[in-house]
C-alpha cells in the first residue's frame, strides 16, 4: 500500500521464530468460536488483575473492526462515537484512528502476509482481527516490534482467551522478521505474469476492483492504474464545512470559535465554507454546530445546486429537497444556504435511523426551519413539481470514497455495483418528477460509477465537463424546462 512507511531501526533477526510445541491458538473448550464466554462476561474481565490488559486505543480499534465485520458498521461513523464514549482524546484518539483505518485499508496485504506466517487455513474472526492490527503496527507504523507483539498478545488474551495468545505471538514474531517491501517479494504474485494479482496484494484491493480500474483506464495506462489504486489508500485530510452564517464572504477570514480562534489550518481553494485543518481536534467545533467534517468536493456538490439561477417567471425559490439526505452532511450546508435566502429545506431518507441522524445534524447547526422525514425516495409522499431545487445524492458503490470508507472495498462484489443501476434510475426519475418546471435537479455520484450512471439516464441528453482540480465531474442537462445537473 502506498501510504506504508518503512520503520526505522536495525534489521530484525529470526530469533523470534516460534518454538515447536507452542499453543495451537484454538479457543478453549466450552467457548463459542468468537471467544466470548457463554456467561456473557466481557473477555476483558478474565485478566488476572480483574481488568483489561489492553490499552484503550488498541481496544477501541479492535472493537470497531469487529463491528464492521459483524454488523456492517461504518467505521467513519462508529469510531468518533466510540472515542467520545470512552473519553479518548489527543494522541490516544489519533492512535486509535490510525490503527482502525490503517488496518481496514491494508487488510488484503496483511492477510497475504499472515497466511505466509501461519499454518492454518482458517482463523477465528477475533483472532484474525488481532493479527491484522498487529501486522499494521509492525509494517506500517513506528511502534517497536516488541511492543507491537506484546500488546497484540495482551489483546488476544482479553478478547479470545489465553490459548490463542501463543498462536498470535508466534505469527506476529514471524511477521516482524521482514519489512513490508521484503514481504511483497515473498507473497505478491509476479507482476509480469499476473499484474492484477500483484496490484491487489501490493495495494490491498479485491482483484475485481483492480480489474475494473484496468478496464476503465486501458491496458496502456499501467502507471495511471497503480496511481489510482495508491490514491485510495492515502490518509485523508481533515476538511471542515463551516456554518454559512460564520463565513461573511469568500475573501473574509473564518469566524472564530468560542475559544477565540479556529485550529491551525487554511481556507480551501474552491468552497468558501471549507477549512482544511493542519492540526488540532475538530470535535469541539463539530459538537457546537459551528462546523462539520465534510470533504470539499462534497461541499461543492451542494453548492452547485444553489448556484444555478431560476427564472422568477416560472415560480418562486422557496422549497428545496435533499432526497437521500443521510447522514446529513450536504443537508446541513443546504439548510444554512436555504435559510439565508428565505427558503426551506426538506431532508428525506428511507432509513429512520439515518433520518434521525440528519435531524440531529440540523439541530446542532441551528436548522430550525428545515424539515426531516423518513420516506422512500422512489415512492415519494409529495405531489409532482413540489420543489424548486432538488438534490439526489443517490446510493453508489462507495468506491470513489475509499479514503474515508476503506472497508467499502471488502463489502462489495461486482453484482452489487450492477444492481445499483436500477435503484439509481428510480431515484433519479423521482427527483426529476419532484422538481417543478424551471427548477433545478442535482444528481451526485462517485466518479468510479461513471459507466453505470450513463446506463441509468435514458431520459437525459448529457454534455459533460470534467473539473479534475476538485476531483469530481459536473454535467448540465436540459429536459422539459428542468435544469438538471449531474456531478
Amino acid at each position: 500500500m502506498a501510504e506504508h512507511k518503512q520503520r526505522s531501526g536495525p534489521p530484525r533477526s529470526r530469533s523470534g521464530q516460534p518454538r515447536t510445541g507452542q499453543p495451537t491458538g484454538q479457543p478453549r473448550t466450552g467457548q463459542p468460536r468468537t471467544g466470548q464466554p457463554r456467561t456473557g462476561q466481557p473477555p476483558a474481565a478474565r485478566s488476572r488483575a480483574g481488568r483489561s490488559r489492553t490499552d484503550p486505543a488498541r481496544r477501541a480499534a479492535y472493537d470497531v473492526l469487529r463491528a464492521v465485520a459483524d454488523r456492517d458498521a461504518y467505521a467513519n461513523l462508529l469510531l468518533p462515537a466510540l472515542l467520545s464514549e470512552r473519553g479518548l482524546t489527543g494522541r490516544d484518539a489519533a492512535f486509535a484512528t490510525e490503527l482502525t483505518y490503517g488496518t481496514l485499508r491494508g487488510r488484503g496485504t496483511y492477510d497475504a502476509i499472515l497466511a505466509a506466517c501461519s499454518d492454518r487455513d482458517e482463523l477465528d474472526p477475533p483472532v484474525r482481527d488481532v493479527l491484522r492490527l498487529g501486522a499494521h503496527q509492525l509494517l506500517a507504523t513506528r511502534v517497536g516490534s516488541h511492543a507491537a507483539v506484546a500488546t497484540s498478545v495482551d489483546l488476544a488474551k482479553d478478547v479470545c482467551g489465553p490459548r490463542p495468545s501463543g498462536f498470535v505471538n508466534a505469527v506476529l514474531r514471524r511477521v516482524a522478521t521482514r519489512d513490508l517491501d521484503a514481504w511483497m517479494q515473498v507473497v505478491a504474485p509476479d507482476r509480469s505474469r499476473d499484474p492484477s494479482g500483484y496490484l491487489a496484494v501490493r495495494h490491498s484491493y479485491p482483484r475485481w476492483i483492480v480489474d475494473a480500474f484496468r478496464d476503465a483506464l486501458g491496458p496502456a495506462a499501467a502507471v495511471e492504474t497503480e496511481d489510482a489504486l495508491a490514491a485510495g489508500n492515502v490518509r485523508p485530510e481533515v476538511v471542515l464545512a463551516l456554518s454559512p452564517a460564520s463565513v461573511p464572504g469568500p475573501a473574509d477570514p473564518p469566524a472564530p470559535d468560542a475559544a477565540g480562534a479556529l485550529p491551525d489550518g487554511e481556507r480551501t481553494r474552491w468552497s468558501p465554507y471549507g477549512y482544511r485543518l493542519a492540526r488540532g481536534d475538530p470535535a469541539p467545533l463539530v459538537a457546537s454546530g459551528q462546523a462539520a467534517v465534510q470533504d470539499e468536493a462534497s461541499q461543492l456538490a451542494a453548492l452547485a445546486l444553489t448556484r444555478i439561477g431560476l427564472d422568477p417567471r416560472t415560480g418562486d425559490d422557496q422549497l428545496w429537497l435533499d432526497l437521500c439526505a443521510g447522514p446529513g452532511g450536504k443537508a446541513r450546508l443546504l439548510s444554512g444556504l436555504a435559510a439565508a435566502r428565505g427558503a426551506r429545506l426538506v431532508a428525506s431518507d428511507i432509513h429512520p435511523h439515518r433520518a434521525r441522524r440528519v435531524l440531529d445534524v440540523l439541530r446542532r447547526a441551528g436548522g430550525g426551519t428545515s424539515a426531516v422525514l423518513a420516506a422512500d425516495g422512489r415512492q415519494v409522499p409529495w405531489p409532482p413539481g413540489t420543489f424548486d431545487r432538488v438534490l439526489a445524492d443517490v446510493p453508489c458503490s462507495g468506491l470513489g470514497s475509499l479514503r474515508r470508507r476503506p472497508e467499502a472495498r471488502w463489502r462489495k462484489v461486482p453484482a452489487d455495483v450492477a444492481e445499483l443501476a436500477g435503484l439509481q434510475r428510480e431515484l433519479l426519475n423521482a427527483a426529476i418528477d419532484s422538481v417543478r418546471p424551471g427548477g433545478v435537479c442535482l444528481r451526485t455520484r462517485s466518479r468510479s460509477d461513471m459507466s453505470k450512471v450513463c446506463m441509468c439516464m435514458p431520459r437525459l441528453v448529457t454534455i459533460e465537463l470534467w473539473i479534475w482540480c476538485v476531483l469530481f465531474s459536473r454535467m448540465r442537462l436540459a429536459m422539459a424546462g428542468v435544469t438538471t445537473i449531474i456531478s
